[in-house]
């Protein structure tokens, strides 16, 4: 397992004796705040951004304990080369795999190592849902792409087990705050671009930017495998047409990886690859995805169609759960207005009576809001909207927000229940034999952020409950 104490750290959880402490300015706090409690815990040397003011009274509390102070340009990017220098550079020894997107990626890394492991592989993958070094290993994911701190006792920890390939997440804060410094990957997957993140990113133009990022990092010759059916993977292999590193995949014969798509199996070059568990074409697009790198990586084509065929669900992502009146209730993670629309057409076919629950998360992008609400709205039978991690914000102001994208002759349909675990009670009493009730935004996550606190709160437990 990693330990307790890391020798770099940003985090003073991880502090122990003669820790390097690396004081960085995130989203809501200032490391600098957390020096001294660092320095109770025997920190032995203190790093902060080059023009920050360190105040006497710190200085001297530094010099007291015996500690020494750094300043560096960029004190993420000093986390991450410190981080992996302390543990001896291990993901030099590992062969990494990046997937970055908007939607898929949690589904593509779990097909992606999956694939791999049946194939006789032994493989690690950070995702969104959990870390797992091998079939032994499971640890709790603390970000979609973890600090560098934690990332390189993992690569270390995945050294020590004799691991080969990693599969991991790669988002788009990965490369605004540096977490990804001194990785270099052996393989890529672009899944699409979707609105996402507006807090960080205005525009989507800065957002694609940021994500494109992602493929300075690409070994040499290391294949770089971009979704020719989403826009933004167009505008990608339109500007590396030259570059033979960059691989298409979709429907197109002319793709590098194209697929005839049907029910629960692909089609690629007059070869079947049948599999359950992920309805939908958007997961045919994911396992196209995995399958092209696995193709790329020259792994056996036999061993990939016995793996297809056992891929295990993800947790999160179109969980079922039958109800005690015949209805079937779905959880999924979907949270943005692609991934709506994609899961929408997926499964009203299934039902003459669709119900979705749903919220928007405080804190994050605004805009994508109303056009959750349209989506839900032209599809659903009934939309009950409440809270969904609303943070700082008033779940009212988020619920307006969301309702300002639902036309007029779809309001009577919506029903309003900030009490999330009420929402899904209301949800099963509206319910009838032949509904699906689809509960979105959380997924696997098992808790709500309610201003500053994490509360436990378990949408399975709920529905197994009723």
């Amino acid at each position: 397992m990693l330990p307790k104490i890391f020798p770099v750290t940003c985090h003073t959880d991880y502090v122990g004796k003669g820790s390097t402490f690396v004081a960085i300015n995130g989203m809501n706090q200032d490391g600098i705040a957390y020096i001294q409690t660092a320095l109770q815990k025997g920190a032995k040397k203190i790093v902060i951004q080059q023009e920050t003011a360190i105040s006497e009274q710190l200085l001297a509390l530094i010099v007291q304990a015996g500690a020494t102070i750094e300043k560096v340009e960029d004190a993420r990017k000093a986390l991450g080369v410190l981080s992996a220098q302390a543990a001896g550079y291990p993901a030099r020894k590992l062969k990494i795999l990046g997937i970055t997107g908007t939607k898929g990626k949690t589904t593509t890394g779990h097909m992606l190592y999956n694939l791999l492991m049946s194939s006789g592989y032994t493989v690690a993958l950070l995702n969104t849902v959990e870390n797992k070094i091998g079939q032994d290993i499971t640890l709790q994911a603390p970000l979609t792409t973890p600090q560098p701190d934690y990332l390189h006792q993992f690569f270390k920890l995945c050294v020590e087990q004799e691991v080969e390939y990693v599969v991991m997440e790669v988002a788009a804060q990965a490369m605004t705050f540096n977490r990804i410094e001194t990785l270099a990957f052996d393989g890529l997957i672009f899944t699409n671009l979707d609105r996402e993140h507006g807090e960080l990113y205005p525009t989507m133009q800065q957002y694609f930017e940021t994500k494109c990022q992602l493929f300075n990092y690409a070994k040499p010759n290391a294949p770089i495998l971009v979704n020719a059916d989403d826009e933004y993977g167009q505008k990608i292999l339109a500007n590396n047409t030259a570059n033979k590193q960059y691989k298409s995949y979709g429907k197109s014969e002319y793709n590098n990886y194209c697929a005839f798509f049907y029910e629960q199996e692909l089609v690629i070059d007059h070869e079947h690859f049948m599999y359950k568990n992920f309805p939908g074409q958007f997961n045919g697009y994911n396992l196209l995805a995995a399958l092209g790198l696995c193709f790329e990586l020259k792994v056996d084509k036999k061993l990939l169609k016995k793996g297809t065929l056992s891929l295990p669900r993800l947790r999160g992502r179109l969980e079922e759960y039958k109800l005690p009146n015949g209805a079937r209730a779905f959880i999924d993670y979907a949270h943005t207005p692609g991934s709506f629309k994609g899961l929408f057409a997926t499964v009203r076919p299934w039902t003459n009576h669709l119900i979705v629950v749903f919220g928007a998360g405080g804190g994050k992008d605004h805009a994508k809001r109303p056009l959750m609400g349209q989506y839900a709205a032209e599809f659903a039978d009934l939309v009950i909207l409440t809270a969904d991690n609303p943070r700082n914000e008033k779940v009212e102001a988020i619920i307006d927000d969301i309702k300002a994208g639902i036309a007029s002759e779809f309001k009577d349909k919506v029903i309003v229940q900030i009490d999330r675990q009420k929402a899904i009670e209301k949800a099963y009493e509206c319910s009838i034999k032949t509904s699906i009730i689809l509960i979105l935004g959380k997924g696997p996550d098992e808790y709500q952020i309610i201003g500053n606190e994490k509360i436990l709160f378990q949408e399975r437990v709920i529905l197994k409950n009723l």
